[in-house]
């Protein structure tokens, strides 16, 4: 039987749901597998030190979450084609000698709005967010055809190099940055809101925007999904909104990450159920 060991690399990750999303998928491929959790916040080591200790002890792959997916970078030896052009990692695999860098985010955004939200508008889009996870949505939802999407970030330094990156891959005018006094007129004009910042996940609750600047006409899209409704989708739908959770994009992103760890196909509808059911418990 094969076995692989597999982990988590992130601040905050106690309540993450891949352990068993992992775990309960390899159950079905006759594999031995394990997936832990190695918490920035508790180990005390940065995310190079982890990175290299996995790898000593012999992990197969690991995935990396929030604040790690830009910094893990300069600690890998190769990047694939996608991580490299998103200055993101989501997804380390250990072949041999080396650490080669993925990313999986956004292609399961992709996958998650197709899916969910399929025939929502977006020619114009606002996106909360400019790090790892928000340069794998907006990269997401330019691929799939939105006309413009505007990057609004704490830092608009980090917001306006996004949008230009963006830019520079998609066309001119595709993208751009704009700072949060900007909010109120652009979100009246806007088909929706995708939402990329770590507000609304257990250890960082409440709403990454005022929910006065909510509206019917708006789509919202959250990435976080611990917990699976957040504040903002609450509100969201309050209001009549339509919305898409991130439990979409955490299955999707897991599945494309366990073919790249075990070289198996998973069943996304399978690990959808199985997210279900772990949300349930």
């Amino acid at each position: 039987m094969a076995s692989y060991l597999t982990g988590l690399i992130g601040s905050g990750i106690g309540p993450s749901l891949s352990p068993p999303l992992h775990e309960r998928e390899a159950v079905h491929h006759g594999l031995r597998y394990v997936y832990r959790l190695l918490d920035t916040d508790h180990l005390g080591h940065d995310v190079g030190e982890l990175v290299r200790t996995a790898h000593r002890f012999g992990y197969d792959g690991l995935n990396i979450t929030h604040p790690c997916k830009q910094a893990v970078i300069p600690h890998l030896d190769e990047l694939s084609a996608d991580a490299r052009m998103l200055g993101a990692v989501n997804t380390v695999v250990f072949d041999g000698r080396r650490a080669i860098g993925h990313n999986t985010d956004w292609t399961g955004f992709a996958e998650s709005f197709t899916r969910g939200l399929p025939d929502a508008p977006t020619r114009r889009v606002v996106q909360l967010g400019a790090g790892g996870a928000g340069a794998a949505t907006a990269h997401a939802l330019l691929t799939l055809g939105a006309g413009r999407v505007t990057v609004v970030d704490a830092d608009p330094v980090r917001a306006t190099a996004l949008a230009g990156r963006l830019s520079g891959r998609f066309g001119p005018g595709r993208a751009r940055a704009a700072t949060r006094d900007d909010l109120p007129g652009l979100l009246a004009h806007a088909d929706g809101l995708a939402h990329a910042t770590p507000t609304g996940m257990a250890l960082h609750p409440g709403l990454p925007l005022p929910a006065e600047l909510l509206h019917p006409g708006l789509w919202v899209a959250d990435i976080v999904y611990r917990p699976l409704e957040t504040e903002l989708l609450k509100q969201a739908r309050a209001l009549g909104c339509r919305t898409l959770d991130g439990g979409g994009m955490v299955v999707f992103q897991a599945a494309h990450a366990f073919h790249l760890f075990t070289g198996r196909t998973p069943d996304t509808e399978r690990m959808l159920t199985h997210l279900t059911d772990l949300v349930a418990t």
